[in-house]
């Protein structure tokens, strides 16, 4: 990306993170907000995890499938039309039940059809990242533990709002916010983001970019597309391990907060407030994390960095719920985990955005999300399960040793020595190789690419 004349502007990676927050708090609200107007509705917790189900399950797999699309069409294009169709759906919800004319089935339909819009919105800001951080003139681990502090933000300050707001007014008020939300999300991105930015892969200023040998790319068929973002991850050890470790530690992670953490909490007689205090004992360390990521990752070994934060952020907190431990230490063993955690992302981000070539990323990004989030939905079945048949203990001690496992043992291979390589100027490797590109000779200094 050519560096911006006159000087430095953060305008664009300011408008994708706030985009990206705007759209992912009304999100969170929401998640807290539809399970417990069906669960007050219905008064069935079955509905309630088929609501779930009904979101997440298109969420998945429209992500997946609609890489290509994000590539064809332009990013910015696809995040602004699916934040305002996820406004319209979900803002039908309140209407429709205000009107008395919301049945079980249009319900189902109308979360489906948010999951469904969701993923490639949701992708389409993530890949526009990379050239956020160009554009302003920031490293790459910078920019991604930017985005990272985003996230832990929204993910803590979203269901903190939709609890109080839906205690307060009821769980309408929260769809209505979230709608609001998206809304809010699709103006930034079609007007307060430079001019030109997020366009479609093939334009003329991609080119200079990516040095493609293959430039008819974009007259591709679909289906051609997407077997060429298989056919690069298939390539990529690196990405590969990635994907695999994080749709291990993702399952795992699934499995501990919405099936172990409640159990433990109900067991110890802790209740809804010790769930809540973890979380959020969590989730503002996770903040600090990502903070002190975004200022100095990208002086740092990331193989270390990622590592490190893996053995902090997974088996201590499995560990100690099985220990019985008084609450102060269970908070305290939260809080270090969250810290580490909050170093993960920026790490991965760094790695994933400059290992793809532009013209690959969304549809690469799409099917590496879409399997690293596919065993979550069976968490939840797995632990309960578990639980049932072995009781909590056994499964918590068990969990921490998987997870140990997934992330430090498997540390240990070959593939993962290439998190560090490469980190400076790019060199335009041989056909053989996988295609990475070098950087234009007026990018910015400062990136890591």
């Amino acid at each position: 990306m050519n560096a911006i004349p006159g000087g430095r502007s953060l305008r664009p990676l300011a408008g994708i993170l706030a985009a990206t927050a705007v759209s992912l708090t009304g999100t969170r609200v929401s998640a807290i907000a539809l399970p417990w107007f069906v669960l007050v509705t219905t008064g069935s917790a079955t509905l309630t995890g088929l609501v779930a189900f009904c979101e997440m399950a298109p969420y998945v797999l429209v992500k997946a499938l609609t890489g290509p699309l994000v590539d064809r069409v332009g990013p910015r294009v696809v995040s602004w039309v699916t934040d305002s169709v996820s406004a319209v759906a979900v803002l039908l919800i309140p209407l429709t039940h205000h009107l008395h004319l919301l049945p079980f089935w249009l319900l189902l339909t109308l979360v489906a059809l948010v999951g469904a819009v969701r993923g490639p919105g949701d992708l389409a800001k993530e890949i526009m990242v990379p050239e956020a951080a160009d554009r302003s003139r920031v490293p790459l681990e910078r920019a991604t533990g930017l985005s990272g502090v985003t996230e832990r933000l929204a993910s803590t300050v979203g269901p903190a709002a939709g609890g109080a707001l839906v205690a307060l007014t009821g769980p309408m008020a929260g769809l209505v916010v979230n709608a609001a939300c998206f809304a809010l999300g699709s103006v930034l991105i079609a007007l307060a983001l430079p001019r030109g930015m997020g366009r479609a892969a093939g334009t003329e200023d991609d080119r200079q970019d990516v040095d493609d040998p293959q430039d008819g790319d974009e007259r591709a068929g679909y289906w051609q597309q997407l077997g060429e973002g298989f056919a690069f991850l298939r390539r990529e050890p690196l990405l590969l391990a990635i994907v695999v470790m994080v749709g291990i530690t993702n399952l795992l992670d699934s499995a501990f907060m919405t099936v172990l953490v409640p159990v433990w909490a109900k067991e110890t007689g802790g209740g809804p407030a010790a769930i809540g205090l973890t979380g959020s004992t969590a989730g503002i360390a996770a903040v600090c994390g990502s903070l002190i990521a975004a200022a100095v990752a990208h002086r740092m070994p990331r193989r270390l960095v990622f590592f490190a934060g893996f053995l902090l952020a997974g088996a201590p907190r499995w560990l100690v719920l099985a220990s019985g431990a008084p609450m102060w230490v269970v908070a305290a063993v939260f809080a270090l985990s969250g810290f580490g955690g909050g170093f993960l992302n920026p790490v991965l981000g760094a790695v994933s955005f400059e290992r793809v070539p532009r013209r690959l990323l969304g549809r690469v990004r799409a099917l590496g999300d879409s399997f690293a989030w596919a065993g979550i939905p069976l968490g939840g079945l797995l632990a309960g399960a578990a639980v049932a048949s072995a009781g909590l203990t056994p499964v918590l001690l068990a969990g921490a040793v998987a997870y140990f496992c997934t992330t430090n043992l498997a540390g240990l291979r070959p593939e993962w020595k290439e998190m560090d390589r490469g980190r400076g100027p790019r060199t335009v490797r041989s056909s053989t190789d996988n295609p990475y590109k070098p950087p234009p000779k007026n990018s910015s200094a400062e990136m890591n690419t």
